[in-house]
């Protein structure tokens, strides 16, 4: 069935970690697609799957609830717990330390693989998406409410609540941090991004999408189109930020000037977008099956690849950006070469 995500081992970048909604996970070779081991016992479509920062463990997480951790050399399950229905989950930057969110409004995080376990109370909505800033001390937590905390993950107390006008109006769909973790950005169904100073909680500027043309009235049976954020991220080498939107829109805003800098039109939805670590290059996903490289300088596609024959859901680039591993809806995940005239 679908393949829903997909993680690289970040130590190495040669192992891949795949769920799908058969319940399966699978973690298999880069180079040569071997499968090594399944992540087996999983009741539920796998959504979250991915490596501890030292590639030690790898992380399996269904809709359910059900989270598994295996050892990655040993292929054996050394930890698993049972949450409400699974948001989002994420390891630690620097430690063996698993974080995730669910529809109850709690985000948890536990000690692996020992268990020890904290929670995080949000309000009773789901906690929709999440994100551990790069100091490790703390979490940016997105909730359906439209409001966002920034979580002290040691004292388990909330350092800044966002809410009502410095929140969003609709459930957030993504955050992501700049390199240094000294500024925020949320994506919501609102179709706003806002930048969040992450010290002082305070929100620096709203990106905001409009449509172009005036919307016809909507007649009987018509649905309205509908918009959102989709997925975001901040450059590392320029001060760029990128957001995708579900109308098929890339927008690279220029966080020195808090501008649109360059509007990218995709024929169908942005699922996700990615930044090259070292250039100012971001990758897209989307509904109809290509992946695309864009030069976020000039507002350019540099190219595209297909080989998916149905929408693709996930997707990951390896470290130097020669490899692109992907996942989709036509039950496969596809490893593409990168070639790049530039380099």
């Amino acid at each position: 069935a679908s393949v829903f995500c997909v993680s690289l081992d970040p130590k190495t970048n040669t192992l891949a970690v795949t769920g799908g909604e058969d319940d399966k996970a699978f973690v298999w070779r880069v180079s040569d697609g071997e499968l090594l081991f399944e992540c087996s016992g999983h009741k539920d479509s796998v959504t979250c799957a991915g490596f501890s920062h030292d590639s030690v463990f790898v992380a399996t997480g269904d809709m359910s609830g059900l989270i598994k951790v295996w050892r990655v050399d040993a292929k054996e399950e050394v930890w698993s717990f049972e949450v409400g229905d699974l948001e989002w989950m994420e390891w630690h930057p620097q430690a063996h330390v698993l974080l995730a969110g669910t529809a109850d409004g709690n985000t948890w995080m536990w000690k692996i693989p020992s268990g020890d376990c904290k929670t995080f109370q949000g309000p009773a909505c789901p906690a929709t998406c999440g994100r551990i800033l790069p100091d490790g001390k703390r979490a940016v937590v997105g909730y359906e409410d439209g409001t966002m905390r920034i979580w002290d993950l040691k004292q388990g107390t909330s350092l800044h609540v966002l809410k009502g006008q410095d929140g969003h109006q609709d459930p957030l769909t993504c955050v992501a941090s700049n390199q240094d973790g000294s500024l925020i950005m949320t994506g919501s169904v609102d179709c706003h991004a806002k930048l969040v100073n992450s010290a002082t909680g305070k929100v620096v500027c709203v990106f905001k999408m409009e449509s172009v043309t005036p919307k016809a009235p909507i007649s009987e049976g018509e649905e309205a189109e509908s918009n959102s954020v989709e997925s975001l991220g901040f450059c590392n080498v320029m001060p760029l930020a990128a957001v995708g939107y579900l109308d098929g829109t890339l927008a690279i805003y220029d966080l020195s000037t808090q501008s649109l800098r360059h509007k990218c039109q995709h024929e169908s939805g942005i699922v996700q977008l990615l930044w090259e670590e070292s250039s100012a290059v971001v990758y897209t996903c989307s509904l109809d099956g290509a992946v695309r490289l864009w030069d976020a300088r000039l507002g350019k596609m540099i190219s595209e690849y297909r080989g998916h024959s149905a929408e693709i859901l996930d997707f990951a680039v390896n470290k130097d950006a020669s490899i692109v591993v992907t996942t989709s809806g036509d039950h496969q995940a596809k490893v593409f070469c990168v070639q790049r005239p530039d380099r």
